[in-house]
């Protein structure tokens, strides 16, 4: 069930606080949240930094149940910021809106000139939700179960290994390939336009309910990126000796090593990630502007 959109009470800020100009806007935003009447969250890492002259009330996000307790959440940085916010934020459909303040942001695609339009958009309640499909992976080995949850991607790969590995990909209990390679990504449409793009796997547009499998450079021609249905679950296994030390990563921010035994489970989330959007927003002039998409080299 989506949120309902109303206009906001209240709101949390999630930024990357190793960027100078996150500090430079926190105060502005601050301030308009002031003007609005909206109450502010903060989350502790950013308390724990702030100058001794800070003057404005605000509340504090402690727990991740917290997010509960917001009518939106703002992240600052790019589409790093914006994964880890997704990730803490989980099943709560707590909104997000990404203010981008990197050299490339395809998520995150509010740039800082037009940050105070978009906020008096959303304080109006003129705005839409747009849902993002997730993805579960859970890793079976000699130890518990681990389970994780993917925005744009999970990536097994070579890890400490220097050489070609094997991948067994199953879909639905039916065998799909085995893939000599790098390694694979499994990504969602979020995630078509990250590695899995550089990859030379295809754009997926956002409001599709699908998964693609991407090779990492495949020692093959005949096997190729394929988009799968998000009924189906993907199961990986390592039918080759020697395959120790590959490594499993989540959304190319938490990375796990795997080994030779292990089997990896992957299928759509119980829960979408609530995303903030536009009536005027285009998924294709960003693509032009972010990627070049369509533009003729020189």
């Amino acid at each position: 069930m989506t949120k309902e959109i109303t206009k906001p009470h209240s709101f949390g800020i999630w930024g990357n606080t190793d960027k100078p100009k996150f500090w430079e806007l926190l105060e502005p935003i601050l301030k308009w949240a002031e003007q609005k009447k909206i109450i502010p969250f903060i989350t502790t890492r950013i308390k724990n930094q702030l100058p001794n002259s800070f003057k404005y009330k605000v509340q504090l996000i402690e727990s991740a149940d917290d997010f509960q307790n917001i009518d939106f959440l703002l992240t600052l940085g790019g589409d790093g910021t914006m994964l880890s916010a997704a990730r803490a934020v989980e099943y709560r459909k707590t909104p997000i809106l990404g203010i981008h303040l990197g050299e490339l942001g395809f998520l995150a695609k509010i740039t800082t000139d037009v940050m105070f339009e978009r906020l008096d958009m959303v304080a109006d309640a003129n705005y839409e939700i747009q849902k993002r499909m997730v993805l579960k992976g859970q890793i079976m080995n000699s130890e518990n179960p681990s389970t994780f949850y993917a925005l744009n991607d999970f990536v097994i790969d070579r890890g400490k290994s220097h050489r070609l590995i094997t991948l067994r990909l199953k879909s639905n209990d039916r065998y799909v390939a085995d893939y000599k390679a790098d390694g694979l990504i499994i990504g969602t449409p979020t995630g078509s336009t990250a590695y899995a793009l550089s990859a030379g796997g295809p754009i997926i547009m956002p409001k599709l309910k699908a998964m693609v499998v991407v090779p990492i450079s495949p020692h093959t021609l005949n096997l190729r990126p394929i988009v799968l249905p998000d009924d189906q679950t993907l199961e990986i296994t390592f039918p080759i000796d020697g395959n120790d030390g590959l490594a499993f990563a989540i959304d190319g921010q938490v990375n796990q090593y795997l080994d030779q035994n292990s089997k990896i489970i992957i299928k759509k989330a119980p829960y979408d990630i609530n995303m903030i959007d536009y009536k005027d927003s285009n998924y294709f002039d960003n693509l032009q502007q972010k990627m070049g998409w369509g533009r003729r080299g020189n």
